[in-house]
């Protein structure tokens, strides 16, 4: 079988498929599930009948196949962190153990990322942040998390090629990228934490496939023992759906992941996928050294004690705008359900785009100028300030 690929990131795939109809396409094939419920959802993938693996209907209380028949989980991905230990040291900065800890002020300028409108690997983590924690909380996390940023990466594979290289001391990243053959002399160390993000990477036939009975015929193989072993091979670096092949690669099924919280939801993620990007794009990646600056002037002035009471409420006021939403939940589920799904498309020249994103961005720009305003006037009196007594 002669096989022509056409290698993309998630979210540049998908939006390859919805956009290109005339392109002729027969498989997709990716680790974020949410890119699969897009196009079904948008009428791009054509029913698949389930394979014999020997696998279970869940692995960590999530379905491997779709469960409505549009697509097949082929291997198991996990989601964490990799680090340099010895960078580590040199900053004298501890291991991070979960997603909490890389909100940690020590971590400020250490960590790297990619922009989930680039990544469908960034964008599942922040949809389970999302969900797990709600709407609110989870963009207060991400705007803490962007507090700490060293940089914004172009591409996956950037995230842990920069932790290599020793531009950042940490990336959020997925576990095959994070062990490449690449880093294998780097230092780089990849873990699982114990509230891991673990998911099924998926396959599918397209509804404009050509040639549907090779891409069965492909499908097989990426299911059959054989194929499920290729998977394995260093150049791959993948996990196994095959439960034969894949024993001592998981971790143990214990505690609550980010996914055990809530269950992730494909389908609520797909309903969203543009705007959480357009979001994160606009308000973390953007603002990146404005959420630095801030976030190191709040934690400062936590770090010491305030005795006026007005000044004390400012501080206050500044963190809970740093930590607001520029949209709200409820601003999000009233939305045009192809509007929120579809950004950036030719959708995105309509007037009711131009509303919701005029009014996003004035948003962002009033919260952190009103921050950085209350937090200049917090250190004015010095009168007020004392050192912290221990």
């Amino acid at each position: 079988m002669r096989l022509s690929i056409i290698q993309r990131n998630t979210a540049s795939a998908t939006r390859f498929v919805m956009e290109k109809a005339d392109v002729p396409a027969d498989i997709f094939w990716a680790s974020a599930t949410d890119a699969f419920e897009l196009l079904k959802r948008n009428g791009e993938l054509r029913p698949i009948a389930p394979r014999q693996t020997g696998a279970a209907d869940k692995v960590f209380g999530y379905p491997v196949n779709d469960p409505e028949g549009y697509y097949l989980g082929f291997a198991l991905s996990g989601y964490g962190f990799v680090y340099n230990q010895s960078y580590l040291a040199q900053n004298k900065l501890p291991v991070p153990r979960d997603w909490q800890d890389l909100l940690n002020p020590v971590y400020s300028g250490q960590i790297g990322i990619t922009t989930p409108s680039r990544s469908g690997t960034t964008h599942l983590i922040v949809e389970a942040l999302l969900q797990t924690y709600g709407w609110e909380k989870g963009w207060a996390m991400l705007s803490q998390l962007g507090g700490n940023l060293s940089t914004v990466t172009a591409r996956s594979f950037g995230v842990a090629s920069g932790v290599a290289q020793r531009r950042f001391s940490i990336g959020i990243t997925i576990d095959f990228l994070a062990n490449a053959p690449e880093f294998a002399d780097a230092g780089n160390v990849f873990i699982l934490p114990p509230d891991t993000v673990f998911v099924p990477a998926s396959i599918a036939i397209l509804s404009r496939a050509r040639n549907v009975r090779g891409a069965e015929r492909f499908i097989d193989f990426v299911l059959s023992e054989r194929g499920q072993k290729v998977l394995l091979q260093p150049a791959v670096a993948r996990i196994p759906l095959n439960p034969a092949l894949n024993k001592g690669l998981l971790p143990q099924e214990s505690g609550d992941g980010l996914l055990k919280y809530s269950g992730f939801d494909a389908a609520l993620s797909a309903r969203r996928y543009g705007l959480v990007n357009l979001i994160f794009d606009d308000y973390i990646v953007r603002r990146r050294a404005t959420l630095a600056r801030l976030w190191k002037r709040v934690t400062d002035l936590e770090a010491i004690e305030i005795d006026d009471a007005q000044q004390r409420s400012m501080l206050a006021r500044a963190r809970r705008l740093l930590s607001t939403p520029p949209l709200s939940a409820s601003d999000v589920e009233n939305a045009d359900e192809t509007l929120k799904a579809e950004w950036p498309r030719s959708i995105a020249r309509s007037p009711a785009h131009t509303a919701m994103t005029q009014r996003l961005r004035a948003t962002i720009e009033r919260n952190l100028a009103t921050a950085e305003m209350l937090l200049s006037s917090v250190g004015r009196p010095a009168a007020g300030l004392t050192p912290w007594r221990q």
